[in-house]
């Protein structure tokens, strides 16, 4: 399987497919060369080279006589560099018996080309071929010689292909930068050419993309500061009105209204990662104690905390936050269930872990993909007085990823499991 993964990815590497290309592009090339070459050859031997080598064989049978004299095969085979083999009723002869083989490939008799074959009137056949073959090791020399030109000129391809298409790298990398946020480090432009122009664009793009969400962020903490003013005040006069329904409606509602706005802000914070935190070295089950005692007192929580827990580089006030909304969320969720929600610490690989569960109805699968979204509501029927705006699992998972860590859900069976994991 890993194999094949490997294949895949390097299949799917541009730098491969050029080199292929170029490699597939030679072979092409000298095939329809060798192809025409052939054809041409094949033309001019039909017409000139044939009717020559015919007249040449005819008289080199009649040099050896009928019937074949042996003394003058074995002569007419020392003085050039052929092969005699006569086979007949009566003269059994052959120049090079330890080569009965022709062009490299040992053959029968009548497979031989039978432009090198005479019939005698006295039934004898002789047969000639290449006499002395050393001189094939020269060309097989320069075939491996070839071959091995080749091959180095598919490693200059390579790195040529490779160093054409580095900016490539350099663009990828800042890309994964951009996505994550992080424009401080631009793409490097490493040569004046398309590659480096397009560089040149994705920084240009990525500063701009940097400034809108700058200039939207600036709006919304500047709208955000504004509304906590008016809001005031309508908190101050809604506590001068005659107690009531209408009266404790109104202050639940500002209520909600400025915990809106306080999440909206830290949710700004917190996008700008680590640099939001201040981390000091602190205990997770001390935190954990703290926020039960302080909010959760009176809700029977399970604790299962693993003990001489090490301590971790944390900002204590974003994992207050994380676990008064995680702690928030099980409740709400679970609270009509028998059992009461549950928490537990451990250290698994060198990771912090906190798990948050209850035992509710959990939610569908299809909706588990989507927690910790902005403003996301598994239960569309909802209403506002039982559901809350849909910030505090968008919350925590940004508390989570500015410390470095990962926080995941999963149906536990029954109930919904929170996974929180920070490194240590």
């Amino acid at each position: 399987m890993r194999a094949a993964t490997r294949l895949r990815a390097l299949l799917a590497s541009l730098r491969i497919r050029l080199v292929l290309l170029f490699v597939l592009m030679a072979l092409a090339t000298t095939a329809i060369f060798v192809a025409g070459m052939q054809r041409a050859l094949s033309a001019g031997w039909d017409a000139l080279l044939r009717p020559i080598v015919v007249d040449y064989v005819d008289r080199l049978a009649a040099e050896i006589g009928t019937p074949p004299d042996p003394a003058r095969a074995r002569a007419l085979a020392e003085r050039l560099p052929l092969s005699v083999r006569i086979e007949g009723p009566v003269t059994q002869f052959d120049s090079h018996p330890r080569q009965r083989h022709w062009h490299g490939h040992e053959t029968a008799d009548d497979e031989n080309p039978r432009l090198l074959r005479r019939e005698t009137a006295d039934g004898h056949r002789i047969v000639f071929g290449l006499g002395d073959r050393d001189w094939a090791d020269g060309p097989r020399g320069i075939g491996w010689l070839t071959l091995g030109g080749l091959l180095l000129l598919t490693a200059l391809a390579y790195g040529l292909v490779r160093h054409l298409v580095r900016p490539l790298d350099d663009v990828r990398a800042g890309a994964q930068r951009f996505g994550q946020g992080l424009f401080d480090h631009p793409i490097p432009v490493r040569r004046q050419d398309e590659l480096g122009e397009l560089a040149t664009q994705v920084n240009a793009m990525a500063q701009d993309i940097r400034a809108m969400l700058d200039a939207k962020r600036e709006l919304l903490l500047a709208v955000s500061h504004e509304l906590r003013s008016p809001l005031t005040r309508a908190r101050l006069n809604a506590e001068l009105v005659v107690g009531g329904a209408a009266r404790e409606a109104l202050l639940h509602d500002l209520e909600e209204m400025g915990d809106l706005i306080s999440d909206l802000l830290e949710s700004e914070r917190l996008a700008q990662g680590h640099r939001a935190l201040q981390r000091e070295s602190c205990s997770l089950n001390t935190l954990v104690h703290d926020v039960v005692e302080e909010r959760f007192s009176s809700a029977g929580l399970l604790l299962q905390l693993e003990p001489d827990l090490p301590e971790a580089p944390l900002d204590p006030v974003r994992l207050r936050l994380l676990l008064r909304n995680l702690i928030d969320n099980a409740l709400r969720h679970g609270g009509a269930a028998a059992t009461a929600p549950q928490l537990s610490t451990s250290q698994v690989d060198g990771r912090l872990r906190l798990v948050v569960r209850d035992f509710g109805p959990g939610i569908e699968e299809a909706q588990l993909g989507r927690l910790g979204e902005a403003f996301h509501r598994p239960d569309a029927a909802r209403q506002r007085s039982t559901g809350g705006v849909g910030l505090g699992l968008y919350l925590c998972r940004a508390v989570a990823r500015a410390h470095g860590g990962e926080l995941r859900f999963r149906n536990a069976g029954p109930g919904l499991e929170a996974t929180l994991d920070l490194p240590s």
